[in-house]
C-alpha cells in the first residue's frame, strides 16, 4: 500500500474551479498507484465567509479570552466545511469519500486551546477507509483532547496535520499544496528573476521558514525530519515540479548558496557597561528580558556591550524593562535582518567576506552580523533591505 498525503490550503479549495483542480491532483495520485489521503484547510481567507478569521469575527474579544475551548471549537469549523464540500466534489467524479474531523482520523492532543501538543496519532479509522477504497478527507488544523473536546494546533495547524499523518501512515511523501510553485531563491515581489529551488534540506527550509518565507509551517518540517519522509510543495494551480524537502537537499556541489530571505521590523539594541556602571541590572539583563517573553536574537555579548535585536512589536515591553532595571541603552529602529542560506557554505572559506564586500561596493552599511552551519545573517537599515537581496541574488548566480 503506497499512502500519499495530499494537503490543499485555503486558496486551493476556495472556489468550485480550483476544487475541480484539487480533483485532478487526487485521480493523478491514484493514477500513480498511491492510496491518497487529503488533507484540507478552511476555504479562502479572512473576509471569506467560511475563513478562520471571519469565523473569528463573530465573537467578542472578551468571549475570546475568556472561553478558549469554545474559540477552537468555532475555529475547527472552517476545515470540516471544507472535507465534506470536497468529497461531494470528489462524488462528482465518481469517487468515494468520506469526511473526517482531526479527532475522528485519530489526532489526540492535550488541552492547549488554540495550541494543542500532540500525544498520539491512532490511524486505524483511516487505514480501514483506505482498505475500503474510500478517500478520508481530513480537516487540518485540529486534534480531539484525551478529555472529549475539540482543539487546534495554531497557525499553519493543516501542514501540521499533514506531516503527523504521513508519520502514523508511513506515507511515501506529503504534499503540501499551495498557491506557489514552491519555495525560490527569494521573495519574487523583490527579485524578478528569482527561480525555484527543486530540492532543500530540511535544515535549510527551517532556515527558510524561521526567517520569514511562509510557505512551510517549522513544526511541519520538523514532524516529517524526524521520521525522514519527503515533503513537496506543489502549487495547485499548475504542474510545476515544486520543491522537494528531504535529508539532503541539493545534488549540486556548486549550490553553495541556495537562497536569501529576510525579516523586517527589527531593531537593534547596544547595552554598554559605561553607562550602567556599579548597577547590578546590567548583569540580569537578558534573563529579565527572557522571563518577560521578548525573543531576542542577533546576540552579541563582549566585555563592554551587549548588542541584540528584538521585534519591534515588543519594545514598549522591553523599555519597561530597562526602565524597572534602570538600564541605559540605545537603539536602532527601522532594521533587517537578511538571511544567506546555504548548507553547503559549511566549512567554505571567504563567504562571509565575500557578502560584506558585495554590501560595501553597493553602499549599503552592515550593523552586524552572524552566522551558523547553514546561515549567515546580516543586519541592515530596512531602507536598504530590497537592494540587499537584489545585490546578494545577484552576486550569488541565484536567478533563472
Amino acid at each position: 500500500m503506497k499512502i500519499l498525503i495530499q494537503k490543499f490550503g485555503g486558496t486551493s479549495v476556495s472556489t468550485a474551479e480550483r476544487r475541480s483542480l484539487v480533483v485532478d491532483k487526487i485521480l493523478h495520485a491514484q493514477e500513480q498507484g498511491y492510496s491518497p489521503v487529503v488533507v484540507v484547510s478552511a476555504m479562502g481567507r479572512k473576509g471569506q465567509p467560511y475563513a478562520t478569521d471571519t469565523l473569528l469575527s463573530l465573537i467578542s474579544n472578551d468571549f475570546k479570552d475568556s472561553n478558549p475551548l469554545a474559540v477552537d471549537l468555532l475555529m475547527s469549523c472552517g476545515e470540516i466545511i471544507s472535507t465534506v464540500i470536497m468529497c461531494d466534489k470528489l462524488k462528482e467524479h465518481s469517487i468515494s469519500a468520506i469526511p473526517l474531523t482531526g479527532g475522528q482520523s485519530g489526532i489526540i492532543t492535550n488541552n492547549k486551546y488554540n495550541n494543542a501538543s500532540i500525544i498520539k496519532v491512532n490511524p486505524e479509522r483511516i487505514l480501514n477507509l483506505i482498505k475500503e477504497d474510500k478517500i478520508p478527507v481530513i480537516a487540518g488544523f485540529q486534534g480531539i483532547s484525551e478529555s472529549g473536546y475539540v482543539t487546534t494546533l495554531g497557525r499553519g495547524g493543516s501542514d501540521v496535520t499533514a506531516s503527523l499523518l504521513g508519520v502514523a501512515l508511513n506515507a511515501e511523501q506529503v504534499e503540501i499544496f499551495t498557491d506557489v510553485d514552491g519555495i525560490m531563491t527569494a521573495d519574487p515581489r523583490i527579485v524578478s528573476d528569482a527561480s525555484l529551488i527543486e530540492e532543500i534540506s530540511y535544515n535549510e527550509v527551517f532556515q527558510f521558514a524561521e526567517q520569514g518565507a511562509k510557505v512551510i509551517h517549522p513544526r511541519a518540517v520538523d514532524i516529517a525530519m524526524k521520521a525522514n519522509i519527503p515533503l513537496v510543495i506543489k502549487n495547485t494551480l499548475n504542474d510545476c515540479r515544486g520543491t522537494v524537502i528531504n535529508s539532503f537537499g541539493t545534488h549540486n556541489p556548486d549550490d553553495i548558496i541556495i537562497g536569501i530571505t529576510h525579516i523586517n521590523d527589527r531593531v537593534q539594541i547596544t547595552v554598554e557597561i559605561e553607562n550602567n556602571k556599579d548597577n547590578s541590572g546590567y548583569h540580569r539583563l537578558l534573563d529579565e528580558v527572557a522571563e518577560n517573553n521578548i525573543s531576542i536574537d542577533l546576540i552579541n555579548i563582549f566585555q563592554k556591550e551587549k548588542i541584540f535585536t528584538i521585534d519591534q512589536k515588543d519594545m514598549d515591553i522591553f523599555h519597561d524593562v530597562m526602565k524597572k532595571l534602570n538600564i541605559n541603552y540605545s537603539k536602532i529602529e527601522n532594521c533587517s535582518k537578511i538571511s544567506i542560506i546555504g548548507n553547503r557554505m559549511r566549512g567554505i572559506p571567504g563567504i562571509m567576506a565575500k557578502i560584506i564586500k558585495v554590501l560595501d561596493l553597493n553602499c549599503i552599511p552592515v550593523l552586524q552580523t552572524a552566522d551558523s552551519h547553514t546561515t549567515i545573517w546580516c543586519l541592515v537599515h530596512s531602507k536598504d533591505a530590497e537592494n540587499s537581496i537584489l545585490a546578494l541574488h545577484k552576486e550569488f548566480n541565484l536567478g533563472n
